[in-house]
Order: structure tokens, then C-alpha cells, then sequence
């Protein structure tokens, strides 16, 4: 039998002091590395410059990164506050534990890109593409998300306080936990996503669409819902929120639904014989089996016309889907015989093209692929339109790249 040496007094001592550290401190102790301790390139413009081969932990504080390729690139723990990133590609780069308080990512391509425990307070993202990041546990207060597309994101315990994602697309999205609170969503689109307790107090939601999101536990109070689709939305509770939503489900909790616990003077059980005497005149009035087949006839009569709406809105719902995936998969078959015809002209000449262009195509093809695979609702087909615009984008960097050579390998 294997026997194992006995723990010294120092080790056993040590073992427990660990395990009686503050979850604040092994926190601390998980990060990478010290923030800003690596390369310092702190105010430097490296639009047109060589990169460094290591970026992780690097002071890049203040630096004109517009247009840099940093696909896949390591940046865990870098510091990038201020830092300018408009129309930056930072596809599947890793982020985690990065600062980028106030950094400028308009337009920023970050499909798949990972920002785990990441600071955007008071970030710029106006127009980015971030199909597929990951920012749980992310802090983006007060960050300004306009029209950004947010399909599939993780956002889970992810801090949106004060944030403004107007015309945001945020389907199929993480969001448990996530928190939301005063934000601006208006006409920001949530289809399926997952914001089990999510904390939306305070929030404009005016116009937002929840179609088919899961809402158990969410917190409305304070919102306003005004407009706001709910469309086969799950667990919808707008206890405390102001305006007037839409589309809501029958088993919908809305603003103005009040029980006798929270307002005694909600109780409308009838007083009819209470307290009065044995040969008092009670009031007539139409029989209890007549006034319960009005109600049964109108019950049905209501039962049946809802039923006839919502049949109607989802064959409508149908033909809109079969329409724009029809669109999508005529868009994402384009592209790749794109892919092949390309791939036939540099065999027959005898050519190769960049390779990280080429597998970035490559890449975005098979990303396109899955997008539609797993699409529910026209909204969640962003996620292919955006992997193909970004392939083309790749495919248009090899031909470039091709005709600078002259065609010559």
C-alpha cells in the first residue's frame, strides 16, 4: 500500500490560513498578473507600428489602437484606460481582468472575445459587434452600448448600472443576475434571452421586445415598460413598473395587478347578508346559475378571440422567420462559394494568401454555420450576418494581399 509522508506543522499551518483568507483576497490572489506590469506602451500610437509579441498585463494606457488587428490576441490584465479602439478587430482576443475605464470601441469588431471581471466603466462600445463575448462578472457601468449587437453574449453578473444600450440587440443573450439598473433600453431587442434575476429597477424599457425571454425572478420595479413586447415571454412579473406594456402572456403579473395582502382595499368580496337581520329584505337580483353561464359564455367567447390573435401573430411570426432565414442562408451559401472560388484561383495559379486572413474567413464561415443552426428568431440571425460581413472582410484582406504580390508565391 502507497503510504503518504505526514504534513509538516508549517504545511498543515499554512493550509489553513489559506483556507481562512476573505473571498476578497483569493480573489485577488486568481488575477494573472499585476495590471499594467507588463510591456509599457502607455500614450503610444501603434496604428501603423509592430506590435509586441507579449501584451498580457501591458500599460496601455491612453494608446491609438484604431483599425489594429488584435485577433486572438493576449491581453489579460492589460490596462487600456482611455485607450482608443475604434474599428479595432479584437475577434476571440482575451481580455480578462483587463481595465478599460473610458476606452473608445466604436465599431469595434469583439465577436467570441473573452473579458471575464473586465472594467468598461464609462466605456464607448457605440456600434460594436460583440456576437458571442463573454463579460461575466464584467463592470460596464455607465458604459454607452448604442445599437450594439450583443447576440449570445455573456453577460452574466455582468454590472450595467446607468448604462445606455439603446437599440441594442441583446438576443439569446446570459444575463442571470445581470443588473441593469436605471439603464437605457429603449427599443432594445431581448429575444430569448436568459435574465433569470436580473435587476431591471428604474430601467427605460420603453419599446424593448422580451419575445420568448426567461424572466423568472427578473425585478421591474421602477421600470418603464411602456410599449414593451412580452411576447411568449416566460415568468413575466412587472410588479412595481409604470407604463403600459404589450403582447403579454396570460399568466403575466402586470403593474396594476394588486391582492388583498398588498391593498386591504382590493378585497371586493361581497357584504350581501353580512350583518343583517333574520327578516330583513334581502336584494334580488338575477340568480347564481344564470350569472354563471353569462360569465362561462363570456369566458369563451374572450378564451376563443385571444386564442384566434395569438394564432394569427405566430403564423405571422413563422412567415417572418421563414423569409429572413431564407435571406440568411442564400447570404451565408454565398459566401462560401466565395470561400471555394477563391481557394480555385489561388490553386490554379500556384499562389497561398496570408494565412491569418485566410483561416479568419475560414473561421467566420463555420461561425455563420452555427448561427443559423441554432436561430430561433429573425433577431438571432444578426449573429450569421455579422460572422459573414466579418469573413468577407478577411476574404477581401487575401485578395489584397494577393494582388500586392503580383500573384507570385
Amino acid at each position: 500500500m502507497r503510504r503518504f509522508a505526514p504534513l509538516s506543522v508549517a504545511a498543515l499551518f499554512l493550509s489553513l490560513a489559506f483556507l481562512s483568507l476573505p473571498a476578497t483576497a483569493v480573489h485577488a490572489a486568481a488575477a494573472p498578473c499585476q495590471p499594467g506590469s507588463g510591456a509599457k506602451l502607455r500614450g503610444k500610437d501603434l496604428t501603423s507600428a509592430a506590435l509586441p509579441p507579449v501584451l498580457r498585463c501591458a500599460d496601455l494606457t491612453g494608446a491609438k489602437l484604431d483599425g489594429v488587428d488584435l485577433t486572438g490576441k493576449d491581453l489579460t490584465g492589460a490596462v487600456l484606460r482611455k485607450a482608443s479602439l475604434k474599428e479595432a478587430d479584437l475577434g476571440q482576443a482575451h481580455l480578462d481582468y483587463a481595465d478599460l475605464r473610458g476606452a473608445d470601441l466604436t465599431d469595434a469588431d469583439m465577436g467570441q472575445m473573452q473579458a471575464k471581471r473586465a472594467n468598461l466603466r464609462g466605456a464607448v462600445l457605440v456600434d460594436a459587434e460583440a456576437v458571442q463575448a463573454e463579460f461575466p462578472h464584467s463592470d460596464l457601468t455607465g458604459a454607452v452600448l448604442t445599437r450594439t449587437v450583443l447576440t449570445q453574449a455573456d453577460l452574466t453578473d455582468a454590472k450595467l448600472v446607468d448604462a445606455d444600450l439603446k437599440d441594442a440587440t441583446l438576443g439569446q443573450i446570459k444575463g442571470r443576475k445581470a443588473d441593469f439598473t436605471r439603464a437605457k433600453l429603449g427599443e432594445a431587442k431581448f429575444g430569448q434571452a436568459h435574465l433569470e434575476h436580473a435587476v431591471l429597477k428604474d430601467a427605460d424599457l420603453s419599446e424593448v421586445e422580451f419575445t420568448q425571454a426567461e424572466l423568472d425572478g427578473a425585478d421591474f420595479h421602477g421600470a418603464n415598460v411602456d410599449k414593451a413586447s412580452f411576447t411568449q415571454a416566460d415568468d413575466v412579473d412587472l410588479t412595481g413598473a409604470r407604463g403600459t406594456p404589450v403582447d403579454l402572456p396570460d399568466d403575466a403579473v402586470t403593474p396594476g395587478t394588486a391582492t388583498a395582502e398588498d391593498d386591504p382595499a382590493a378585497d371586493t368580496t361581497t357584504t350581501w347578508g353580512r350583518d343583517l337581520p333574520g327578516n330583513a329584505v334581502r336584494p334580488k337580483g338575477p340568480s347564481p346559475a344564470l350569472i354563471l353561464v353569462i360569465v362561462s359564455g363570456l369566458g369563451l367567447s374572450l378564451t376563443l378571440i385571444l386564442w384566434g390573435v395569438a394564432h394569427r401573430r405566430k403564423e405571422r411570426f413563422v412567415a417572418e422567420m421563414a423569409v429572413a432565414r431564407h435571406a440568411a442562408e442564400e447570404d451565408v451559401t454565398r459566401f462560401g462559394e466565395e470561400i471555394d472560388a477563391l481557394d480555385f484561383e489561388m490553386k490554379i495559379n500556384q499562389v497561398s494568401g496570408p494565412t491569418h486572413e485566410w483561416r479568419a474567413a475560414l473561421d467566420a464561415y463555420e461561425a455563420a454555420k452555427r448561427a443559423l443552426n441554432v436561430a430561433q428568431t429573425p433577431y438571432d440571425l444578426q449573429a450569421a450576418a455579422t460572422a459573414v460581413a466579418r469573413g468577407r472582410q478577411a476574404l477581401h484582406a487575401v485578395r489584397s494581399g494577393l494582388s500586392a504580390t503580383g500573384g507570385h508565391h
